[in-house]
């Protein structure tokens, strides 16, 4: 098991701290954690405890917006042909699902378009551009991808395709020549918020029409409505909403900061998903055994002394994320978008059963390929004492090599580069990092002997000539070594703070930290440490397949305490210790779980350093 560091934060001034406790009456760790996030005032800490639709930014803001809603508009007066196309991930596909399905109220001569995976690769591609060409398409709406797409753009034109782009991603030297180019990372471009997901640049695209075509905005009052008028802005903010379980699951996924506009769109589209999913999401959601329930149940569940588990962002992560993208690794990622447009239940159920195969295809085929891997490292000593992780199997699945990737970097913590062989006989990877490693940058340096890079400091995707395997691997490891110090090598935790079993650990406490959610990037589960405890009964190990996860039994200080149970995924192998009574300090994170309708704080272990042990 890869020894962790452990840090604990101390990126703030412990005045902002006592300040902020004085004037919101809470807590110096509750001060600590909002400090840490940036949040030093009462209204800061107001704008982020309440999230309301009054904090969203007007879309109008965003550059080219007026010019994307009047082509929208005069092509539904013309009754011209759309395709709304976008990437086969799954903020692509819910992209594509909300504009369509929004589209589709208005227009009936609408398509949509998902490239393939392994022959059409990321983004926008001459066949999408031609399929658009010989089906009459006049105007083409690029969701998540088409921000570099400088040659697509103009071969569409040549066709009289007119393109709206609406991307998050970084935009290259030159901008496409698209009518519109809806990005707020363009360097012109005035929007507030520059993170939203592509699903939320897609909403804002609705929203957008919504309020400049129908007269309804989010935050619109009412008052002084004709009743019938009332009634009608309504129904019509109601539809918008529901649109947002499409953005949370987007969000979550696509792992965007969790700030700002984000976080509103989260927290309301938690609310949808948590009352009045679409069919498709409902249907997935089913796999985790877990059923959104409505307020009049939930009350009835409350009376009866019962709490009902909220779905939170981790769920999305795990239960819907996989699932969707899996259908774009093996199969087609048209059948997610089939999914999310759904409204007959039993056949989302359908849908939603052949994904599911997908993915355990999908974890087949992953972990046949991770086994395959780990057994390539630890059979050579050579390959073991390396910096970085390069390796290629022809057999590998393109569709799990970026897994791959993810499961290596996380078991040996360096940067890695699984490839494959396409079609074309290319050799074609994805890349993850370390925290401290910025590997497109050493992409970039390398360039000479690739054919194509892209991505970002942590995760990208490569491809070269088999022929420059070998140089290829020589200098990315010359690289790694390069740029990466020993102690960088060893995975850090970092720690917001310590607290005190019995005097931080109170119901207030447990419910102020439920307000900090929804919890991701820059927002993230709060994560503390307790020093000298011990377990106080047997511990046993739990899991299957060979995976050990330690399960406490309740652990409390070493003088008396209020003890508490704990889980710690994947640290079976400190069983032996804990079970002789050594003492330990622990870094964890709080949850609630939930068993036959109850509810109890369980500590949700993170690492354990024995008493003696340096970090």
């Amino acid at each position: 098991m890869k020894e962790k560091r452990w840090k604990i934060r101390k990126d703030y001034e412990i005045e902002d701290v006592e300040q902020l406790a004085k004037e919101l009456g809470v807590t110096k760790i509750v001060a600590t954690l909002l400090v840490e996030r940036g949040i030093k005032t009462f209204d800061e800490a107001k704008r982020f405890f309440r999230p309301v639709l009054e904090h969203l930014h007007d879309p109008f803001e965003m550059k080219d917006m007026r010019k994307a809603i009047d082509r929208i508009q005069l092509a539904v007066k013309r009754g011209e042909r759309i395709m709304v196309y976008g990437d086969y991930d799954v903020d692509g596909t819910s992209a594509v699902a909300l504009v369509y399905g929004f589209l589709h109220t208005l227009t009936t001569n609408l398509d949509f378009y998902v490239p393939d995976r392994d022959t059409e690769g990321y983004g926008v591609s001459y066949k999408g551009i031609d399929y658009a060409r010989e089906t009459g398409v006049k105007l083409m709406i690029a969701l998540d991808c088409g921000i570099k797409a400088v040659d697509q753009v103009d071969y569409a034109a040549q066709y009289g395709i007119d393109f709206i782009i609406g991307d998050h991603h970084l935009p290259g030297e030159e901008l496409p020549r698209a009518l519109a180019v809806l990005d707020p990372k363009r360097e012109d471009c005035p929007y507030p918020y520059k993170e939203l997901s592509g699903c939320g640049i897609g909403f804002k695209i609705v929203e957008a029409y919504m309020e400049d075509k129908m007269g309804v905005r989010l935050c619109d009052e009412v008052e002084g409505m004709p009743e019938w008028k009332v009634k009608k802005h309504n129904e019509l903010k109601l539809n918008l909403l529901r649109y947002l379980d499409l953005v949370v699951v987007s969000i979550a996924s696509d792992i965007v900061p969790m700030t700002g506009e984000n976080r509103v769109l989260a927290f309301y589209g938690l609310r949808v998903i948590n009352t009045s999913p679409r069919a498709g999401l409902e249907a997935i959601l089913s796999y985790g055994h877990i059923a959104p329930r409505t307020a009049q149940e939930k009350s009835e569940d409350q009376k009866k002394g019962y709490f009902s588990k909220e779905l939170t962002i981790s769920d999305l992560i795990f239960l819907v994320g996989p699932r969707i993208n899996a259908a774009g690794r093996l199969h087609s990622a048209f059948d997610a978008v089939r999914l999310f447009l759904e409204e007959d239940k039993e056949r989302a159920k359908m849908l939603a059963n052949d994904i599911n195969q997908y993915n355990s295809d999908r974890k087949e085929l992953d972990s046949t390929a991770t086994m395959a891997a780990i057994q390539m490292i630890e059979s050579d000593e050579r390959l073991k004492s390396r910096n970085s992780i390069v390796l290629f199997d022809e057999t590998w699945h393109k569709g799990v090599v970026g897994i791959v990737a993810s499961r290596l970097m996380e078991e040996y913590y360096k940067p890695t580069i699984i490839f494959t062989k396409s079609t074309d006989d290319m050799y074609v990877g994805s890349a993850r990092s370390v925290k401290e490693f910025d590997v497109h940058a050493a992409l970039e340096r390398c360039s000479d002997l690739l054919e194509h890079f892209g991505g970002h400091k942590c995760a990208a995707g490569v491809s070269l000539k088999p022929e420059n395997f070998e140089k290829f691997k020589e200098r990315f490891e010359a690289e790694v070594a390069a740029g990466l110090q020993e102690e960088e090598m060893v995975p850090e935790i970092e720690i917001d703070g310590e607290i005190d079993f019995v005097e931080d650990i109170t119901p207030r406490f447990m419910r102020i930290l439920k307000q900090f959610s929804p919890f991701g990037p820059e927002n993230s589960v709060p994560v503390f440490m307790t020093r000298n405890l011990v377990d106080t009964g047997y511990p046993r190990i739990v899991g299957s397949k060979g995976v050990k996860h330690l399960k406490f039994a309740p652990i409390m200080l070493e003088k008396a305490s209020r003890p508490y149970p704990a889980i710690g995924f994947q640290l079976g192998d400190y069983y032996e210790k804990v079970k002789a009574g050594e003492h330990f300090d622990l870094c964890f994170q709080l949850e609630e779980n939930y068993w036959n309708g109850k509810t109890e704080v369980q500590l949700n272990v993170k690492d354990i350093h024995f008493r003696g042990s340096e970090y």
